[in-house]
């Protein structure tokens, strides 16, 4: 397994967003670096970060709530149970780029959190367009559920499940959006360009 090294352009305050879909760059939160697998949310400030550069917090209320957080009991324990959520997911997720359909019992925690934990949303234009984005009124770190149990139910729904892949060279897992869905790597500047090259230089030996 080859490990990534991080480029400019591929991530954000330390974290890699490169999935097109937030609960993947979620995932991705564990990669193998040069050092190893490594983990990026070690603590719950580490989350605040990732929950900031994802833009999925961007109010000032919020990130300051979020900030208060940072040594709360129940922020580090609600970690520890999504920590032990997204290996679940990443079980998962593996399944389905076999072309299998997700577990019943994952379905089943899914549906539960998606009951216990219900995730609002707005509409609003963007770009030229109308964007659906969450809705999110926090008052405890469990509230934060909402956000990973509906990506979650988006991800084991979607209909072009054959797009959600894993790197050909490393551990990143990505939606391809491209028209002809023929992306293979987690970025260009990540594999892309390792592989093509490589691919280049078997051909020059060949030749020769």
């Amino acid at each position: 397994m080859r490990a990534a090294k991080l480029e400019p352009g591929d991530w954000v305050d330390g974290f890699l967003f490169v999935a097109n879909r937030a609960i993947l760059d979620f995932l991705n939160t564990k990669p193998v670096l040069v050092e190893g697998p490594t983990e990026l949310l070690p603590d719950v400030h580490a989350l605040e970060r990732w929950l900031t550069a994802s833009g999925i917090v961007q109010s000032a209320k919020m990130k300051t709530l979020l900030r208060s957080w940072r040594h709360s009991p129940e922020a580090a324990s609600f970690l520890k149970d999504l920590i032990a959520f997204r290996e679940r997911l990443r079980a998962e997720v593996l399944r389905i780029e076999r072309g299998l359909t997700p577990s019943e019992e994952f379905v089943r925690l899914v549906n539960a959190g998606l009951v216990q934990h219900p995730a609002a949303s707005v509409l609003r234009e963007g770009g030229g367009r109308i964007v659906r984005e969450p809705l999110l009124d926090l008052k405890e770190p469990s509230d934060l559920w909402a956000l990973f149990f509906d990506g979650a139910a988006d991800l084991l729904s979607e209909p072009e499940s054959r797009r959600i892949r894993k790197c050909e060279a490393c551990v990143v897992h990505f939606f391809d959006s491209s028209k002809k869905g023929s992306r293979r790597w987690c970025s260009m500047n990540i594999c892309g360009n390792k592989l093509k090259v490589a691919a280049y230089q078997r051909r020059r030996r060949a030749t020769r």
